[in-house]
Parts: C-alpha cells; structure tokens; sequence
C-alpha cells in the first residue's frame, strides 16, 4: 500500500472543493495530498501520464504510481476514508461504462448545478502542508 496519494481535482468548482474538504474530514492517516488542476505541478506531473488537462473534466488520483481518473479514482478515494465510506469501493464491480456514465453526467453538469469560483481554493494554514 503507498504511504500517500495525491488527488487532483478542478480547484475553481464548488463541488470539487467541497469534495476535497469532505475528504480532509475523513482522511483521520493523512493519507492523501492534495492538488488543484490548474496548478503547475499537476500540469506537469499529468503530463508524465499523457493526460491533456484542456480535454480533461476529471478528477485524477495517483497511487503506487498508478494514474485513476473519473468514478475509478472516485471509489478508490473512499477506501481510504474513515466510517463506512470504504464499502463504496465495492461499487467498483460495476462495469466501468456504467460508472463513467454517471460520473460524466454529474461532471459535466457540476458548474451549473454547484457553482464555480473566479479562483481556487486556498486551503487554511493547517492544512496548506497537504496541497501541492
């Protein structure tokens, strides 16, 4: 198992930063770090991986050096949450096309429904440690 992932994720959605504040929450080993999209180190450590983040509308996870992206990377973030969040992994058994689906959906209709920020994120001063 990796002693850290990191999750990109779209820092100027409002769902997106809710999501990663939700993971903070319930990430009691500190497991995951954290990086906006838009950010010159996802740029770059995405491209390692041929990922063109102007045709992306995911989030991604890197884990044992392993690149994840949409519902995969989704359900791969709860097996590493507190409470019962980890039994959402086992949705992993549905077939890809059918979890993309929902998640393409969802992704593409997330501005609209949530809302977006002029700018990212900034995380407090606690938890800037876990952003890179």
């Amino acid at each position: 198992m990796a002693e850290q992932a990191i999750i990109f994720f779209d820092g100027v959605c409002n769902l997106c930063n809710s999501s990663v504040q939700f993971v903070i929450a319930r990430d009691n080993r500190n497991f995951f770090k954290f990086a906006a999209l838009q950010s010159d180190f996802a740029e770059k450590k995405l491209a390692e991986f041929n990922v063109d983040l102007k045709k992306s509308n995911s989030v991604f996870l890197l884990e044992d050096g392993k690149l994840y992206s949409k519902s995969s990377a989704a359900l791969r973030i709860t097996k590493h949450l507190s409470a019962a969040w980890p039994i959402l992994y086992g949705f992993l058994a549905v077939p890809k096309f059918i979890r993309n689906g929902v998640y393409g959906f969802i992704a593409k209709n997330r501005y609209k429904w949530f809302g977006k920020q002029d700018s990212c994120w900034i995380p407090t001063p606690e938890l800037k440690s876990r952003f890179l």
